[in-house]
C-alpha cells in the first residue's frame, strides 16, 4: 500500500488497529498491513502509541489514523459493500451490528467505532439502474427496511 496513489484515511479516536483487524476478519480481500507508532508525543497520544494502521477493505486501500476524539464520524462518509444474496447481506450486517454497531435505515448501519456502512445487495442497485417503474417499486420497498430484504426487493422489481 505504500505506493498507492490514493488512500482513504479514516479517523479514529484510538482504536484504528482494533477496527482494521475487525474489517480484515469480516470482509474478503481485506487485511491489516503496516502499523506505525508515534515517534513522539502528540496532542491525543504518547510516543510509541499506535498512530496509523494501513489496511484494506475489499481491496480498497485505507489508513486508520488514531487522531483522538476531536472529529466525529457522520453518514457523509460510508463504506458501501455490494452483496450477491441474502446470506452475504445477513453475514456482513450481523457482523457489524453484532459487534457493538447500530442498525439504521435503507441498508445502512454503523460499526462500533461510528463508521457508516451500506450493505447493499446487487439486486437493489440493479433495480435502481433499470429505472422507471421497476426502480420506483424497489426504492419504495427499500424505504421500509433497515437491513435489505433481497426477496422483497426482487418481488418489488417484478411488480
Amino acid at each position: 500500500m505504500a505506493n498507492a496513489k490514493n488512500t482513504i484515511c479514516v479517523w479514529y479516536d484510538k482504536d484504528a488497529e482494533e477496527a482494521a483487524r475487525f474489517y480484515a476478519k469480516t470482509f474478503p480481500d481485506s487485511a491489516v498491513g503496516a502499523i506505525h507508532h508515534a515517534p513522539g508525543d502528540y496532542p491525543d497520544g504518547k510516543k510509541g502509541d499506535v498512530l496509523m494502521v494501513e489496511f484494506t477493505v475489499c481491496g480498497v486501500a485505507c489508513i486508520g489514523l488514531n487522531g483522538g476524539p476531536t472529529f466525529k464520524h457522520s453518514e457523509a462518509f460510508s463504506f458501501q459493500i455490494a452483496t450477491d444474496d441474502q446470506e452475504e447481506t445477513d453475514r456482513y450486517w450481523n457482523a457489524i451490528v453484532g459487534n457493538g454497531g447500530k442498525e439504521s435505515e435503507c441498508g445502512w448501519c454503523k460499526d462500533r467505532w461510528g463508521i457508516s456502512w451500506q450493505i447493499t445487495p446487487r439486486v437493489l442497485t440493479d433495480a435502481m439502474a433499470a429505472g422507471g417503474a421497476e426502480a420506483q417499486r424497489a426504492f419504495q420497498a427499500m424505504m421500509t427496511m433497515q437491513k435489505i430484504d433481497v426477496a422483497k426487493i426482487e418481488a418489488a422489481r417484478r411488480g
